[in-house]
This record gives C-alpha cells, sequence and structure tokens, in this order.
C-alpha cells in the first residue's frame, strides 16, 4: 500500500513539473517568434544619429515585418547589420532606394560632392549626424537583406517616450 502511494504522489509531481516545463516551453517560442520575427528592441547609442536619438542611448523598438514585405522607403530609419562586422548592428536612416541617384558630402573626404546610383537590390543609408557617422558614404549602398527592422517606438529616455517620427 506504501508503494502504492508513493508512485501516485511521484506520478503527480512528475506531471506538475511537465506542466510546468511545457508553459515555459511556449513562452520561450512565442519570444523567440516575437523577437526574430515581428519586433524587437535594441539599444542605440554614440553621435550619429544625432538629434533625433540621444547620444547617451535609447532603447527602441523596431518591427520587422516592414523590410520583409518591402514597405521601408525614404526617410525611415532602419537598423540594419553592419556590412562591415555583422555582429553589429547600425541605426541609420534611408536616403536613397535602388535606381536612385544620391548625392552626397563626405566631410572626411574634402569638399567636393560625390554622386552615386544605387543599385537594384540596394539601400543606401546615412546617420543624422554625418560629421560622426559611418554610413553608406564610407562603405556604400548596402543589400536590401542586411535591413533587419524599421524604427516605429523609442522606449528609453521616459521623457522622449513615444513614437519616432520618420
Amino acid at each position: 500500500m506504501k508503494f502504492v502511494n508513493y508512485i501516485s504522489q511521484w506520478r503527480s509531481a512528475a506531471k506538475e513539473a511537465l506542466d510546468h516545463t511545457a508553459i515555459t516551453l511556449k513562452f520561450l517560442c512565442w519570444l523567440h517568434v516575437t523577437n526574430n520575427y515581428l519586433c524587437s528592441p535594441t539599444h542605440v547609442y554614440g553621435p550619429s544619429m544625432l538629434p533625433t536619438l540621444n547620444l547617451a542611448g535609447d532603447v527602441i523598438l523596431a518591427e520587422h515585418l516592414s523590410p520583409r514585405i518591402g514597405k521601408v522607403g525614404h526617410g525611415d530609419l532602419v537598423v540594419v547589420r553592419s556590412p562591415l562586422n555583422p555582429n553589429r548592428n547600425l541605426t541609420k536612416r534611408i536616403v536613397g532606394m535602388e535606381g536612385d541617384t544620391v548625392t552626397f558630402f563626405d566631410p572626411l573626404r574634402g569638399d567636393a560632392t560625390q554622386t552615386v546610383v544605387v543599385p537594384k537590390g540596394h539601400v543606401w543609408i546615412q546617420g543624422d549626424n554625418i560629421y560622426a557617422s559611418h554610413d553608406s558614404r564610407h562603405f556604400g549602398p548596402i543589400p536590401y537583406g542586411l535591413i533587419q527592422g524599421k524604427v516605429f517606438f523609442r522606449v528609453w529616455p521616459l521623457d522622449v517616450f513615444g513614437r519616432i517620427d520618420q
């Protein structure tokens, strides 16, 4: 009789542990799908996007659907995988889409302006602060596939909490 009692207690404890494990796994799957395919937070810092984003750092939300369905365009703030260091993400503004002619000034290369035609399947990105931004002026147009998300909301700091106007 004691043995049967022991087995039934063990069975109920095992069932409860399996239930909690299943709930945890469902949550982790939901978190993975949300973070990789819908929306993810990103910490952005540095001077390249002044005055739009703060020097000390902002936490922004980037949605991942727009780049997948081709709904990003001129003026959109995007998170892109760096073409020079794939372990790093950059936050920049789209200045030119494929086929556009972009004329730009690079203060590091002198006073002359340069003109580039953005090739098919690429975009031209630049930081809002041209004097402190490492962007397409340095590494050229980036492939559309490197766009990770379109920025739509600032979460931190709280004094500027809200939508980010394009």
